[in-house]
C-alpha cells in the first residue's frame, strides 16, 4: 500500500466518523448519509470480488436479501436482539450465497456474470413467491430500530454513527486484507487463473474464500438496511441494486480501496438529492456506464493513478530510474 493509499484511507476514516456529528441537526442529510454508508459497505464487498478477484456478481443483492429477511424474522418470531440476529442472519445469507454460487464459481468473466445473474432473479421470484416468511411484494414494514443498553432502541445520530463505524470497518478490513497473501491470491486469478493454478494456487477454493467474505458484506449492508430504513420489500434487493453498486466501484475505480469511496461518495447520495427526476436518474446511470466502459475503464481514481505514473515517468527523476533499470 502506498503512501497516498494510506494517506487517504486515513483522512476518509476522520472525515467519515466526523460527518454524522456534521449532519446531527438535519436528519434529511443525516439519512442521505447513513444510507451511503451503506453503500459504501457494499461496494467495498463488491470491490473485493470484482475488483481483486475479477468477478462481477450481480446476485450481490440478493444475498443482502436473505440476511434481511433472516434478521426480521429472527428478530420478530423468535425474539432476538438485533445484535444477534445480525451476524448469524448474515453468515447464513453468505453460506446460502456459496451454496448458489458454488456452480458458477468454476466459470470466468462473462459467463460467470450471467450465471449470477440468473441466480439474483430466481432470488427476487423467492422474495416474491414465499410470502410467508418475505410478505411478498407488500414488503415488511416497521421494522424496529437496533435494541441499545437500557431497553432503548438506538436511532438518530446513534444509529448514524453506529453505520458510519461499520462502513469504516469494513473498508479497514478490505484493506488489509488485499495485502495478506490471501489477497494476493485474489489478484493472482484476476491477472490469470490458469497461471495461478499451474503455480499452486486453488483456485475455485481461493473464489469461494472470495465470495464467501464478500457475502458477509452483503449481508452485514443488508441487516443495517432494513433497520435503518424501517421497510424492505424484493424491489430492494433485486438486480438495479447489485447493478448499482456494482457501478459506484466501477465508477471510482476497482481493485483499488479508495476508488469504491469516491465513487460511493459521487453516486450513492444522488437518488435521494434528485428523488423529484425518476426518469432523470434512470438516464443518469445509463450514461455513467457507457462513459466508464468507453472512457474510463479504470474508473476516476483510476484514471488519476494512471495520469500520475504517466507524469512520474516523464519526469527526470522518472527517466533517471528508467536508465538505471535499463
Amino acid at each position: 500500500m502506498n503512501t497516498h493509499t494510506k494517506f487517504g484511507i486515513a483522512a476518509a476514516t476522520l472525515l467519515a466518523l466526523a460527518l454524522p456529528f456534521l449532519v446531527e441537526g438535519n436528519r434529511f442529510f443525516a439519512f442521505v448519509l447513513g444510507m451511503t454508508f451503506i453503500s459504501l459497505l457494499w461496494a467495498t464487498g463488491m470491490n473485493l470480488m470484482y475488483g481483486f478477484v475479477g468477478l462481477m456478481p450481480l446476485m450481490f443483492a440478493g444475498i443482502a436479501g436473505i440476511a434481511s429477511y433472516a434478521m426480521v424474522y429472527f428478530t420478530r418470531t423468535a425474539g432476538w436482539s438485533f445484535w444477534l440476529a445480525m451476524p448469524v442472519a448474515s453468515l447464513i445469507a453468505a453460506l446460502a450465497g456459496v451454496a448458489l454460487g458454488l456452480p458458477s464459481l468454476r466459470l470466468k468473466g462473462f459467463y460467470f456474470t450471467l450465471c449470477s445473474l440468473v441466480i439474483q432473479s430466481v432470488l427476487t421470484l423467492a422474495f416474491i413467491f414465499f410470502p410467508k416468511f418475505t410478505n411478498g411484494d407488500t414488503g415488511i414494514n416497521q421494522i424496529v430500530p437496533p435494541d441499545w443498553f437500557g431497553g432503548t432502541r438506538l436511532k438518530g445520530f446513534g444509529f448514524d454513527f453506529a453505520i458510519a463505524v461499520a462502513a469504516v470497518a469494513g473498508v479497514l478490513f478490505c484493506a488489509w486484507l488485499t495485502r495478506t497473501r490471501l489477497g494476493q491470491r485474489f489478484v493472482a486469478i484476476r491477472e490469470d487463473d490458469v497461471l495461478a493454478e499451474s503455480i499452486g494456487i486453488t483456485v475455485v477454493r481461493t473464489k469461494i474464500i472470495a465470495f464467501f467474505i464478500v457475502s458477509l458484506y452483503a449481508g452485514i449492508g443488508g441487516c443495517f438496511y432494513s433497520a435503518y430504513v424501517g421497510f424492505i420489500s424484493p424491489r430492494a434487493f433485486d438486480v438495479l441494486v447489485s447493478l448499482n453498486v456494482w457501478l459506484f466501484v466501477a465508477f471510482g475505480g476497482r481493485g483499488t480501496i479508495i476508488g469504491p469511496i469516491i465513487g460511493t461518495a459521487i453516486l450513492a447520495p444522488i437518488p435521494f438529492l434528485l428523488q423529484d427526476l425518476q426518469a432523470f436518474k434512470e438516464i443518469l446511470s445509463g450514461t455513467l456506464i457507457i462513459v466508464i466502459t468507453l472512457m474510463m475503464p479504470g474508473g476516476i481514481y483510476g484514471a488519476y493513478l494512471k495520469a500520475r505514473s504517466q507524469r512520474v515517468s516523464q519526469s527526470p527523476e522518472g527517466l533517471r530510474e528508467e536508465v538505471q533499470r535499463v
